[in-house]
């Protein structure tokens, strides 16, 4: 019996001890109440005031008072409920010129936690609230204004760095942006990490090095993006492990669409850590996972997947936690793992990998998100294919921003301007820890700079009105101008402007695609490319305002050589473009392909964007006529190109940013990179890879792979909702039940009290009976089955009824309700037609972060025309997101 006790104790021991490991012991552990004048106790840790002699004030600046310690109350918060730690940020200390604080740390890596609550306090208004923060030789913050980012539901805002510190001391300066601006801090921390919590062997995203090659981390510093708890509860961070005080969020927050899979979990006690620390993660993290098996959300094949906003121009670290629960043997759970469209993981089986059940396993990636790709990072798991069971597992992954070649984690977009930088950005040092990769990527650039200063030197006669010298571009040769398989064919001279001057030019484009423009025309139209004149940026390159033709304004988009849209979309975008004339469609004027360019020319669009006038821009808000306007012009444009032609295109990406106005308010839909031609008369659809935005994409299209033009209209009643609602489709810092916009506002709707969550802007000048048909057809066009959904045409007559409503209700009602006409059939483009006579319009880019395409949508479609015209649907210029259906 003894024996048997005995047994069990040490079972149970054994149990415990696995997981309870010693408490880690910071050597610094600074923990500082900004402004206050006495101690904070917060979970079990106590939070000193800040001390004055650890203050210096660096510069002067107007307004005086820098340094100053102010101590402000919560009388003024009324959302106090849903503060965390509200006697931590109950004060504050405020700068109004640079100041810094200096703490003597001892070398190693460091967490830096800063805590921002905006609150008034005197003179101090939360709105003015504008600076930087810099620790040391890393940029922190720029341009930073905490109200921006604090909302009723999350009002402190957060951040947490990962510093490793050489020096034996820590900087960490504020700089207030402006004169009439100030910097403040509620509290902060100053911690040393575990030495080896992070380590320098992860694989490069898209390069699966054996062994991996180190990432340079020493040297780099990281913030924390996202920490999360799959399967699993908030773990706050009193009960992270060992003390290091980590939050650990839900992931359903994060989860694309409504393949989530199921969770499940363990005991606590369970989780063995064998050589690893448990500091990696808590055992609340290891215990709860969330697998394939069980749902029918989908067919048998299906991929959880989530998505993470990022800031583009850095490389992100991205670790990601296994422990097996549930299947103790060997291809029992074999699956495929996806970081942003590129498989990290194949075949991947924890057991073969742990030996045992409850062992805890991490894996480490780097994927670069450069400018011009998806401002989202995804992560998704799926089952290998042709393999049996069909499951997988994940238990939690981080995601770590490191900083840039110049040392930013600011999150402004960082413009890569040579191949050798973009290698530098994958290692996040300038240091060289891939040297022979930087080697290679120098010597190639050198040997492209001097073929191309040859050709310079040749063309140099031609001489350009600019007081500044262009770089010469670094694009490689086009392909013997005209050898490309999709476009060898017709290949003639190509039209000269008449006011340039320029030289003959042999185009690789046939020449009925527009206008050719030369280089030089295009120089002088924005004056040598002038960033003053830029509007945006895109995955292809920069948008320029332009003048041609003595004053006529365009939108030149000049292709970035770094830019992973290259050539063949290029001339795809030309084909799609040229065949499509519509009032409100985009219009191309022309294109270049002189000195090794790729510059595409649109008309100009004053308005820009319909997202800027919806929320985001200080812009003036939108009458309710106006939104219904915009919306017709929209609805037509998307009709034409669901009946203008004899197969269907399918836009593929309808959202607010793709719906362009001028100065007119006149709409127009942009942006074809994804579009797709429809089904033949045959068909019922188009099976293809899932490619959209998220918060627009089309359930059904999403669990079925099959596109037809009713997916259209579901991200265009994502549109109308978010006409009215004047907010974004997706916002995960709001609850749970608002993130996804459209579900909603459909629960509003179906109430009858979608007036109660319009924009608020439109309070009194929204008839209610135009309001009500304009919900109906936002209902309809959200239905959960295509078939159930209306046609475009349907919508368009919908909303020309709204409009009829508001306009019948006017007390000043001046003018007869017009607009039912529908212009329909594509005209006969003459490639000689100049572009004075189309309708004004424009790109800009400028309110997103621009996103590349993945070659899989680079596809040629052929449209049933006269047995010979087709229409080229590309990605180039695409800000959409990448496929992630598989």
């Amino acid at each position: 019996m003894r024996v048997l006790l005995l047994g069990l104790v040490i079972h149970y021991c054994c149990g415990v001890t696995s997981w309870a490991q010693p408490v880690f012991t910071p050597v610094d552990n600074i923990l500082l109440s900004c402004g206050s004048s006495s101690n904070v106790a917060v979970d079990g840790r106590v939070f000193v005031p800040d001390n004055a002699s650890m203050l210096l004030v660096t510069a002067a600046a107007a307004g005086g008072g820098a340094g100053t310690t102010l101590v402000g109350t919560t009388t003024t918060l009324q959302n106090n409920a849903n503060v965390d730690y509200p006697n931590l940020v109950s004060s504050a200390r405020f700068f109004t010129t640079n100041s810094s604080y200096t703490f003597k740390v001892t070398a190693g890596r460091h967490w830096v936690r800063l805590y921002f609550y905006p609150f008034s306090f005197a003179n101090f208004t939360p709105n003015a609230s504008l600076f930087s923060v810099s620790a040391n030789q890393f940029t922190l913050l720029d341009n930073f204004s905490p109200a921006t980012f604090s909302s009723l539901n999350k009002p402190l805002v957060f951040r947490e760095y990962l510093i490793n510190i050489t020096s034996p001391t820590l900087v960490l300066s504020f700089f207030p942006q402006q004169s009439n601006s100030y910097a403040f801090i509620n509290a902060l921390e100053v911690v040393s990490m575990p030495s080896n919590l992070l380590t320098d062997d992860a694989t490069l995203v898209g390069h699966h090095q054996t062994p991996p090659k180190p990432l340079g981390l020493p040297g780099i510093a990281l913030q924390t993006m996202y920490r999360i708890n799959v399967g699993g509860a908030l773990v706050k961070p009193q009960n992270d492990s060992q003390g290091l005080y980590r939050s650990w969020e839900p992931d359903s927050s994060y989860i694309f669409a409504a393949a989530t899979g199921t969770t499940g979990r363990v005991p606590f006690s369970d989780i063995e850590y064998g050589d690893d620390p448990q500091y990696i993660a808590p055992p609340a993290v290891y215990a709860t996972a969330r697998t394939l098996g069980g749902s029918d959300t989908v067919d048998a094949i299906f991929n959880v997947s989530w998505i993470f906003p990022v800031d583009l121009g850095y490389t992100y670290f991205v670790r990601l936690h296994f422990c097996e629960l549930f299947d103790s043997s060997i291809d029992e759970r074999a699956f495929d793992v996806y970081i942003s469209n590129q498989t990290v993981l194949s075949g991947f089986d924890v057991i073969a990998v742990t030996g045992n059940l409850d062992v805890v396993l991490y894996q480490d990636f780097a994927a670069p998100m450069l400018n011009g790709s998806d401002a989202n990072l995804w992560v998704q798991m799926g089952p290998t294919p042709n393999t049996i069971p069909k499951d997988a597992i994940l238990n939690g992954l981080e995601v770590f921003k490191m900083n840039d070649d110049a040392g930013r984690l600011s999150g402004a977009l960082v413009t890569i301007s040579s191949p050798s930088s973009v290698v530098v950005s994958l290692a996040g040092s300038s240091k060289g820890n891939m040297g022979v990769i930087v080697g290679a990527a120098v010597g190639s650039v050198t040997v492209v700079v001097l073929l191309v200063a040859f050709v310079y030197c040749c063309c140099c006669s031609q001489k350009v009105k600019s007081a500044k010298k262009q770089p010469t571009p670094t694009w490689l040769p086009l392909p013997l101008h005209g050898t490309s398989p999709d476009i060898s064919q017709g290949m003639t001279n190509s039209h000269r402007s008449g006011n340039s001057g320029a030289r003959s030019y042999i185009s690789s484009v046939p020449s009925n695609k527009g206008r050719f423009f030369t280089f030089a025309e295009l120089q002088e139209a924005t004056n040598n490319f002038d960033e003053s004149l830029l509007l945006g940026v895109g995955g292809f390159g920069k948008v320029y305002k332009g003048e041609i033709d003595n004053g006529s304004k365009v939108a030149v988009k000049r292709g970035n050589p770094q830019s992973e849209q290259g050539l063949t979309e290029f001339h795809t975008e030309i084909e799609m473009l040229s065949k499509l004339r519509h009032r409100h469609l985009v219009s191309l004027i022309g294109y270049c392909d002189d000195s090794k360019e790729m510059i595409l020319v649109y008309d100009y669009m004053s308005k820009g964007p319909l997202r800027s006038h919806l929320y985001g821009t200080n812009l003036p808000a939108l009458s309710w006529k106006r939104r219904l306007e915009i919306c017709i012009g929209a609805a037509r444009g998307l009709h034409y190109l669901h009946t203008g032609a004899a197969r269907s295109i399918i836009h593929r990406d309808v959202k607010t940013t793709n719906i362009l106005v001028d100065e007119n308010f006149v709409a127009k839909v942009a942006d074809f990179g994804l579009s797709k031609t429809g089904p033949s008369l045959e068909q019922t659809h188009v099976s293809t890879v899932v490619k959209g935005s998220f918060g627009y994409l089309d359930p059904e299209y999403f669990r079925r792979q099959q596109l037809t033009e009713k997916s259209d209209v579901y991200s265009f009643g994502v549109v109308l909702m978010e006409v009215l609602c004047a907010r974004p489709a997706i916002n995960p810092s709001l609850p749970r039940e608002q993130i996804n916009m459209a579900e909603w506002a459909l629960k509003w709707q179906k109430m009858g009290m979608l007036d109660q969550i319009k924009d608020t802007r439109l309070a009194g000048a929204c008839n209610p009976e135009s309001l009500r048909k304009f919900g109906d057809i936002a209902e309809k066009c959200l239905a959960d089955q295509g078939i159930d959904r209306p046609s475009m045409g349907d919508v368009l007559w919908n909303l020309e009824c709204a409009l009829q409503l508001h306009e019948n209700s006017s007390e000043n009602f001046t003018e007869s309700f017009a607009g039912n006409s529908m212009e329909t059939g594509l005209p006969v483009h003459d490639s000689s037609i100049q572009p004075v006579s189309v309708p004004e319009l424009g790109v800009n880019q400028s309110v997103e972060s621009p996103q590349t395409i993945s070659t899989e949508q680079s596809v040629g479609i052929v449209t049933q025309g006269n047995g010979s015209d087709e229409t080229f649907v590309g990605d180039i210029f695409s800000q959409l997101i990448h496929p992630q259906g598989r």
